[in-house]
């Protein structure tokens, strides 16, 4: 299921490769003069993509290859493969000249030293500041940036209108609070009709929670880590009344039976079908749901209000092995730009990377993409930065999975515990 899936970690693939690192000559903040555009001379260009963004990564290369004398030739990995196709490939000083990264595990890949570094190029950009700080900041390792945005992937609030007319709820207000998100949910709950529900989730899906728990926090003002990312916060108040809200919509029967062993293979699919009120969903597929459902679309809200969003999707960056920097920079420049990020991405219902082209003339066209374009520029939406993410939130039987059953399904008591085992994980 899009970003949200968890990839296998190559951790001892990873950790072999740390010590090449990347090579100022091929990175940009110390091979020579650098300029903002990079240099368009006929190179052909290797560029790496995992499955789910397939539909990005091709309309922004035939876009490129169509305006520029440099080719970019893509490689589309199944999304399993990607982390060990990448690692076996860092391991033999292989890699492509361009290589995108779930955004999640970017931290771990650049203190791996599988990308070059882009810091001087990137303060070259004239709308630098503009640029998604989250994936920025994810792709930054000791002061130095690495990658830049490739694909955004934004969690939002998605309600079907036709559900909350038949409940008697304002088809036009979607919650605004975690209590107004229970009552809502409740409030389809109470149509009883068959094979509906108030609300879904994945019950065993580890990637699905962070992306659409972690903002409830972070709208409530809390973090869910420490600034290192080697803590848990996984126990604090706001936290404690997400998984208190989820708990008692199970115990009401207002998730679909459905939600406890969902892996996130099928996550969606039940909204689509017209068969859930109201629930956190990834705004990629706002265009794949309008298709069946009249959906309502909101931030992800906390304890009191507030609007936040799990800023997910991949980030990209050229490589350590790369002899091309300055062919490899003309494409990410180009990506940046207005032309790619409005007339590419925008264009094909995609989130924009700059907060300065949010209000764009396709976005316009439907005031529920600027709610997602807004909320992504919002101070309290966020990517989440720790070098171990994959094994302590996403990987399966992960300890953030356990914490999350045991607060829905389990025994409430064991959160001490099992945000401690969250930290151990962490600081590994």
């Amino acid at each position: 299921m899009r970003r949200i899936l968890a990839v296998t970690a190559i951790a001892s693939l990873l950790a072999s490769v740390a010590a090449c690192g990347g090579d100022d000559d091929n990175g940009g903040s110390g091979g020579g003069n650098i300029t903002a555009e990079g240099a368009d001379d006929g190179t052909e260009l290797a560029l790496w993509t995992r499955a789910p963004l397939e539909l990005q990564a091709k309309a922004l290369v035939e876009a490129y290859n169509k305006s520029h004398k440099n080719q970019v030739k893509l490689t589309i990995v199944p999304n399993d493969d990607y982390v060990a196709k990448v690692g076996a490939a860092a391991g033999s000083g292989d890699l492509p000249d361009l290589f995108a990264a779930d955004i999640v595990y970017v931290p771990n890949w650049t203190k791996a030293g599988l990308f070059a570094d882009l810091t001087d190029r990137i303060k070259l950009l004239p709308y630098a500041d503009k640029i998604n700080q989250g994936h920025l900041q994810a792709g930054t390792f000791e002061d130095k940036e690495y990658v830049l945005p490739f694909v955004l992937d934004l969690s939002v609030i998605f309600y079907n209108k036709k559900l909350y007319k038949e409940a008697g709820l304002d088809p036009e207000k979607g919650p605004t609070t975690i209590d107004e998100f229970k009552e809502q949910a409740l409030a389809i709950q109470k149509l009883k009709k068959p094979g509906v529900f108030g609300t879904y989730f994945g019950g065993n899906c580890g990637g699905c929670n962070v992306f659409t728990w972690f903002p409830m926090i972070w709208a409530s003002g809390e973090e869910v880590m420490n600034p290192e990312g080697t803590q848990s916060r996984l126990d604090g108040t706001a936290a404690q009344k997400v998984y208190a809200t989820w708990r008692e919509l199970q115990e009401a029967g207002a998730i679909a039976p459905g939600a406890k062993d969902e892996t996130g293979a099928t996550w969606v699919a039940a909204f689509q079908q017209g068969k859930v009120g109201v629930m956190p969903y990834p705004a990629t597929l706002l265009s794949t749901a309008a298709k069946t459902v009249d959906v309502g679309v909101v931030p992800i809200p906390g304890v009191n209000g507030g609007a936040s969003t799990f800023v997910g999707g991949d980030g990209i960056g050229i490589s350590k092995d790369s002899k091309k920097s300055e062919q490899a920079w003309n494409f990410l420049s180009w990506m940046t730009s207005e032309a790619a990020q409005v007339d590419v991405l925008a264009a094909n219902d995609s989130s924009v990377s700059r907060t300065d082209l949010a209000d764009n003339k396709y976005s316009q066209k439907d005031p529920r993409v600027v709610t997602v374009n807004k909320v992504a520029a919002s101070p309290q939406s966020k990517t989440p930065v720790a070098v171990n993410f994959q094994q302590a939130f996403n990987a399966p039987g992960s300890p953030w999975m356990t914490l999350v059953r045991d607060q829905v399904y389990g025994d409430p008591s064991t959160l001490g515990k099992d945000n401690a085992a969250l930290t151990d994980s962490l600081a590994q």
